[in-house]
């Protein structure tokens, strides 16, 4: 028997249905599941992407890399990262064949590696989601901030478009999944078109270089800043991983589910590898490096104006903006499905494991993403000393900490849902037929696993501060606290409780058989 089966039926002997109390189902209609059957491939292929943030993306984190961490092959790494991503989609998508759990990464560790190991992953999840999203509050506040500025001669300090934000992506959040991705989607298209204008007119006006293909060149993947420049490039494809937490709401979502990551890993691979070369080739792949260092997040809109002009440079400001709102709205989506899952299956209370009646959205779980998000911009804005546009507090400190600190944890995740994707199908006696499944996600395991290492050995130079500084040591530790607490709430959960233990990774699965035994049970009576 299966060990999928075995866990399956120990739950079901566990007893009848628990109460709310300990975060099991109550039954009430669609109150504990998510509404099925309302994503396709186009809408849930537009909500990963859009956490992608593809021009916040060419904006800010192509001048970094090339600017701060030297490294002139931003392409290349691209190609390869994408290789490595691709063979860990291999393992990941076939294990949401088997399990649809909007918990995504926490159940598939569940199911692998045994329910504790699946709560520490859990609050590492809640963790590294919510810092992504709430980081990227801060440079839209700074970035709208500048808009006022600029357009309407209004000084507006970036902390309350941060806070309005956060209040109209909570909202938005309230309302069902299908308008979100339809209000993605049309960000999405506009933001890929710029994109690809801007390529365009890179390759075919390009610098004093001429167009050069030296990106490519393996020998410019060379200098200390390479292992740092890596974990940015990661972070860059973060979104593809967030398909298997819509699983339970998708049509087909043995189908659907695995060709859209491997869509979006292909789309991201494109665009990225492509932007970024084409970026070295405006300026020059022996003047990038410089010119980044010069210009900062500055270097796109410098060389988009002397091409466009300045009115496509307007535009670009704005959907610059509305890039990061859909990125927002996506890390808003997946949070809240996550703490669903993880109030569903006890991890949390009970209430968050429940959907609004009307709209079938994670209510509570969007309510805890909107809270958290308050209270971290509040205190940045409380330290804020912003002054003629110094950006330290918005974007070098809470977009560049916290987006790190996501980027991190969504990599151990990765690394650890690859080993978990072995254990898995070893344990159900599936070896032999996912043997070239489980070497791909050996040797992504592997990978994911060292550049995990070299980040937090670099994490100084990541988050900008000096050799020997505590946040090199206290920013990523807040990735090991969370695993640490999930775990010890994993080990507390399977001594007082272990029916509840037992279900970690289950989802709806243990909902429905609940829900049967429930009905046999008054059937009976």
């Amino acid at each position: 028997m299966s060990t999928g089966s075995s866990r399956t039926n120990g739950t079901r002997e566990a007893g009848a249905p628990a109460g709310g109390s300990e975060g099991i189902s109550t039954f009430k209609g669609e109150e504990r599941t998510l509404r099925a059957d309302r994503l396709g491939t186009g809408g849930l292929l537009l909500s990963v992407l859009a956490a992608s943030a593809i021009l916040m993306t060419v904006a800010g984190v192509m001048p970094t890399t090339f600017g701060v961490m030297g490294v002139v092959g931003q392409p290349l790494i691209y190609v390869i990262l994408g290789a490595i991503l691709l063979l860990f989609s291999l393992g990941y998508s076939e294990m949401s064949r088997h399990v649809h759990n909007a918990g995504a990464f926490y159940a598939y560790i569940a199911r692998g590696l045994g329910p504790t190991a699946g709560a520490g992953a859990s609050m590492v999840a809640l963790v590294a989601y919510s810092a992504m999203q709430v980081g990227i509050y801060g440079i839209l506040g700074f970035e709208v901030s500048g808009i006022f500025a600029t357009y309407l001669d209004l000084t507006v300090p970036w902390w309350v478009f941060a806070l309005l934000s956060v209040v109209g992506i909570g909202l938005l959040g309230w309302l069902k999944i299908d308008l979100s991705a339809k209000v993605l989607g049309v960000l999405l298209v506009i933001e890929c078109i710029l994109v690809v204008i801007f390529d365009v007119a890179a390759i075919a006006s390009p610098g004093p270089e001429g167009i050069s293909f030296q990106a490519f060149n393996p020998e410019t993947l060379t200098g200390a800043g390479l292992g740092t420049a890596l974990c940015f490039c990661v972070a860059a494809f973060v979104g593809f991983e967030q398909a298997p937490v819509y699983a339970e709401e998708t049509a087909r979502p043995q189908v659907v589910v695995r060709r859209v990551m491997f869509l979006a890993v292909g789309c991201g691979v494109v665009f990225l590898a492509l932007s970024s070369w084409a970026m070295s080739v405006a300026a020059g792949p022996g003047n990038i490096v410089k010119a980044a260092a010069d210009a900062g997040p500055g270097l796109l809109f410098e060389l988009t104006e002397s091409r466009l002009g300045s009115t496509y440079n307007d535009i670009l400001h704005v959907l610059y903006v509305t890039g990061m709102i859909a990125a927002l709205l996506s890390f808003h989506n997946v949070v809240a499905r996550y703490a669903f899952a993880m109030g569903r299956e006890g991890l949390l209370p009970a209430a968050f494991g429940r959907t609004n009646k009307t709209s079938g959205a994670p209510a509570t779980g969007s309510l805890l993403q909107t809270g958290i998000s308050l209270v971290i911009v509040a205190v940045f804005a409380f330290t804020d000393d912003t002054k003629n546009g110094d950006p330290t507090v918005p974007v070098l400190h809470l977009f560049t900490w916290m987006g790190n600190i996501g980027a991190l944890g969504v990599m151990v995740l990765m690394a650890v849902a690859s080993f978990a994707v072995i254990a898995f199908f070893v344990r159900r006696g599936a070896a032999g037929a996912q043997a070239g499944r489980l070497i791909a996600s050996s040797i992504a395991g592997v990978a994911l696993t060292g550049i995990a290492v070299v980040t937090v050995k670099d994490f100084d130079v990541l988050v900008g501060a000096g050799p020997g500084s505590t946040l090199s040591w206290v920013l990523p530790g807040i990735i090991a606290l969370a695993a640490l607490g999930g775990v010890v709430f994993g080990l507390v959960l399977r001594s007082r409780k272990p029916e509840v233990h037992a279900r970690i990774g289950l989802g709806n699965e243990a909902f429905q058989l609940d829900k049967a035994a429930s009905e046999g049970a008054t059937a009976h009576s």
